[in-house]
């Protein structure tokens, strides 16, 4: 029997209720870091499916770059499978709006574990791919390394927490960033969309060094070295929904 977690007791924050079908899968997403990105709409429009509504905060689209942790993963009813439920995971996504939903689009989801790859992309129609990835602390700072194969898309990264922990306000460009409870794909010409729950994010802004950022074209140029938003959040267990179609 599944245990019944306590961020499924946390509803209130949500813009939209819970499926009432159960939850898919669950993991936990550690020492995850915001990269975030002011993008201009006109050429971020040719990346997202027509029907998609881009979505804008003050006139700006925006997109973000996560790498993170993925540990304790497991399906519905069933334990951990060993070497499949922590791998390492690099997202990068912008903000859209479906039948009034607003939610995220991914362009790329790379990931080190060729099985997840695999499985994630078949089941789910989302761009997993193939990397090279690496994860290490040194006292305060963690070193994220990613190379997907047979490209040159890379990425490289030094980042370090601030020390103040925080809840995004409503309103605010941070709880707009990540207040986010579904995902939208794009597969035999239909959009699916994919809840997924979590309880309300606390987040510490961050500081990063990156040396190598090859993820996307579109990225202005003055801001490659140096996003002009970051988050950091240490720990964050997500439950996710079947896709379905809308």
């Amino acid at each position: 029997m599944d245990p019944m977690y306590q961020e499924l007791k946390e509803i209130e924050h949500r813009p939209y209720p819970l499926q009432p079908s159960p939850w898919l899968m669950t993991q936990v997403w550690r020492d995850l870091l915001f990269m975030h990105y002011p993008v201009s709409t006109d050429i971020i429009k040719s990346y997202i499916p027509t029907e998609l509504e881009l979505d804008i905060f003050e006139n700006k689209a925006w997109i973000s770059m996560i790498p993170l942790r993925i540990t304790n993963m497991r399906a519905r009813g069933i334990p951990p499978v060993p070497y499949m439920n922590s791998y390492l995971e690099l997202n990068v996504r912008t903000y859209v709006v479906y039948q009034g939903i607003p939610g995220i689009y991914f362009f790329s989801l790379d990931a080190n574990h060729p099985l997840v790859v695999t499985g994630a992309r078949t089941v789910t129609g989302l761009p997993y791919k193939h990397a090279n990835m690496s994860f290490e602390k040194h006292e305060e700072t963690f070193h994220y390394a990613s190379q997907r194969i047979h490209t040159a898309k890379k990425l490289n990264v030094a980042y370090q927490p601030g020390h103040i922990l925080f809840e995004p306000q409503e309103g605010s460009i941070d709880h707009w960033l990540l207040e986010r409870y579904c995902m939208y794909s794009f597969r035999g010409g239909q959009i699916l969309r994919g809840d997924i729950h979590h309880d309300k994010w606390k987040v510490n802004r961050a500081e990063a060094v990156i040396s190598t950022n090859t993820l996307v074209p579109f990225i202005p140029g003055e801001f490659i070295g140096k996003p002009p938003l970051l988050h950091y959040s240490r720990r964050r267990r997500f439950f996710i929904y079947p896709l379905k179609e809308v």
